[in-house]
């Protein structure tokens, strides 16, 4: 009998989310092998080293042009992919993780960006991060912005999806008064609410922060 196959195509899509979409893949189901497409080595290695935590026997990695192929078999258990032509290997990791969540934490962002190198790479992994915890199991209490990290929630930002669909599911997200008036703002906010910097502090206070 032929084994049921599904076809996942993650061509262009940035990081982290060819893991994202294989890992909602994986958790749907309804077939017997997932063959994932991505088109740069990183996310090749990603997925695969993603299949060792969700336990996936990895049965071929294999590159067609622009194009590597990685082939899963959900529930097989880890296992070293078999490289296809002219392909190296990939180890996936040995350990599964716990899920992913941020339940319960609060998120303090105070730029537009992760980092202090180049910008446009810093505001690149600041929006796959709020991708990430957007697609988490659990998502934190709230998320906190203040100077620069306020931009991220007004009209036009390319974050804003990621916010609204992080306050769809129950975060509370809020933005400092004094930054919002600073940079001139306040009127473009767009998701969620305005704060003060003694909420703020309060806030802070209470228990687990994540600071980026």
């Amino acid at each position: 009998m032929n084994d049921a196959r599904r076809i996942l195509d993650a061509r262009g899509a940035a990081c982290p989310e060819p893991v994202i979409l294989t890992r909602k893949a994986l958790a749907e189901g309804g077939f017997d092998l997932l063959e994932v497409l991505v088109d740069d080595p990183s996310s090749r290695d990603n997925v695969v080293r993603f299949a060792g935590f969700a336990q996936c026997g990895v049965e071929d990695v294999a590159e067609e042009g622009s194009t590597f192929r990685i082939l899963l078999r959900p529930d097989a258990g880890p296992a070293s992919p078999r490289a296809g032509q002219g392909e190296r290997s990939v180890q996936p990791a040995p350990e599964a993780p716990g899920p992913l969540s941020a339940q319960g934490v609060t998120v303090l962002i105070t730029a537009g960006g992760i980092g202090s190198g180049d910008g446009n790479l810093g505001a690149l992994l600041l929006r796959g991060f709020l991708y990430t915890l957007a697609e988490a199991d659990g998502v934190p209490r709230r998320i906190i912005l203040m100077n620069g990290g306020v931009t991220l929630a007004v009209q036009g930002s390319d974050s804003l999806v990621n916010l609204k669909r992080l306050a769809e599911r129950g975060v509370e997200i809020l933005a400092c008064g004094t930054c919002l008036e600073f940079f001139e703002l306040r009127e473009r906010l767009a998701v969620g609410r305005v704060t003060n910097l003694y909420e703020i502090a309060g806030l802070l206070l209470q228990g687990r922060t994540l600071s980026l």
